[in-house]
C-alpha cells in the first residue's frame, strides 16, 4: 500500500511538472513573438541604413570620374562577393552542432545568419530591390519560428532527463520492496511452520506414550483398582485422552497445510503486484529512453539547411530579376 500510495504521489508529481512545462511553453511562445516584432523592427531600420549608405555611395561614386577599369573590377568583386556569400550560407546550412542541448548554440547561429545577409545588403557592389529585402526578413523570421519548438522540445527532455532517473529509483524502490515482503513472507511462514512441526511431533509423541500406557493398563489384575468399577473408568478416559490427542494431531496438521497454502498465496500476490508494478516502470522507463534518443540528434539542421537554401535561391533571383553582370 506504501509504494502504491508513493506511485500515485510522484504520479500527481509528474503531471504538476507537466502543468508547469505547458505555463513554460506559453511564455516561450510569447517571447517568440517578442523577439520576432524586436526583429522587424531591427530589420526596418537596417533597411533605413542600407538606403542611407546607398545614397552617400552614389554621392561618392558621381564625384569620381567613370572609368571602365573601375567598372570591371566592380563587376569582379560582385561576382566574388555573391559565390562568397553562397558559401558562407551553405556553410551555415550545414553547419554541425557538437554537442546536446543544442539549442545552446541557436542564438550565435541565428546572429551569424542575420549578420551576413545585412553585409549583403550593404555591399556597395550589389543593387538589391525591395522584393529581395522583403524576402530575406521572411527568411530570417521563418527559421527563427522553426527553431522554437526545438528549444521547447530540449526544455521537455531535460523534463524526461529527471522523470527517467525518478523512474529508475522507483523501480530500485520497488525491488528493494518487493525483497523485504518476501523475507517477511518467508520469515514467518518458516517460525509458523516450525512452530506447528513441533507441535506435531509433541502429539505424535504423546499419542505414543498413551498407547503404550494404555497397553500396559490391560495388563494388571483387577485387584490394582479399588473395584472393577475405578478400573473401566480409568480405561475410559484414558481412551478418551487418546481419542482428543489425535483429533489435536490431526487439527495441528491441518493447520500447518492451512497455514502453508496462505503463505503460498501471500507470496504469489506479492510476485504477481511486483511484476505488475515492475513492468509498468519498465514500460515507462522504455518510453523515456525513445524520448532521449533524440538528444542525441539535432532535429535542427532541417530548418537551418531550409533557411541557406532560401537565401541561396532569394539571391539568385535577385541577380536574375535585377539583370546584374557578375561574369
Amino acid at each position: 500500500m506504501s509504494s502504491l500510495k508513493n506511485t500515485i504521489e510522484k504520479i500527481k508529481s509528474l503531471e504538476a511538472e507537466k502543468e508547469n512545462l505547458v505555463i513554460e511553453i506559453e511564455e516561450f511562445k510569447k517571447m517568440a513573438d517578442v523577439k520576432a516584432a524586436n526583429l522587424e523592427n531591427e530589420i526596418a531600420s537596417l533597411r533605413e541604413e542600407i538606403e542611407m549608405l546607398k545614397i552617400l555611395m552614389e554621392q561618392v561614386t558621381t564625384q569620381q570620374p567613370s572609368d571602365k577599369s573601375l567598372q570591371e573590377e566592380a563587376k569582379v568583386s560582385a561576382k566574388e562577393f555573391v559565390e562568397k556569400t553562397l558559401a558562407e550560407s551553405n556553410k551555415l546550412g550545414n553547419q554541425i552542432f557538437p554537442l546536446s542541448p543544442f539549442s545552446q548554440y541557436f542564438d550565435n547561429w541565428l546572429d551569424d545568419l542575420r549578420k551576413m545577409v545585412s553585409e549583403f545588403e550593404s555591399n556597395s557592389t550589389i543593387k538589391v530591390d525591395e522584393q529581395f529585402v522583403k524576402d530575406c526578413s521572411q527568411i530570417l523570421l521563418d527559421v527563427e519560428s522553426a527553431l522554437v519548438p526545438k528549444r521547447l522540445e530540449e526544455l521537455s527532455l531535460s523534463e524526461d532527463e529527471k522523470a527517467l532517473a525518478d523512474n529508475n529509483q522507483l523501480l530500485e524502490e520497488t525491488n528493494k520492496e518487493y525483497a523485504e515482503k518476501t523475507k517477511e513472507i518467508s520469515s514467518k511462514r518458516d517460525s509458523e511452520v516450525e512452530r506447528l512441526t513441533k507441535r506435531i511431533l509433541e502429539l505424535e509423541n504423546e499419542i505414543t506414550n498413551q498407547e503404550k500406557t494404555n497397553q500396559e493398563k490391560t495388563k494388571p489384575k483387577i485387584f490394582s483398582y479399588k473395584s472393577r468399577k475405578e478400573y473401566i473408568i480409568a480405561k475410559e478416559k484414558a481412551a478418551e485422552k487418546l481419542d482428543q490427542t489425535k483429533e489435536d494431531l490431526k487439527a495441528t496438521k491441518n493447520k500447518l497445510e492451512v497455514a502453508s497454502q496462505s503463505f503460498s498465496v501471500d507470496q504469489k500476490n506479492l510476485d504477481n503486484e511486483y511484476e505488475k508494478k515492475k513492468q509498468e516502470i519498465t514500460e515507462r522507463a522504455e518510453s523515456l529512453h525513445k524520448e532521449l534518443e533524440k538528444l542525441e540528434t539535432d532535429t535542427s539542421i532541417d530548418a537551418r539547411q531550409a533557411a541557406s537554401n532560401a537565401l541561396a535561391n532569394a539571391i539568385n533571383a535577385l541577380i536574375q530579376r535585377t539583370h546584374q553582370t557578375l561574369e
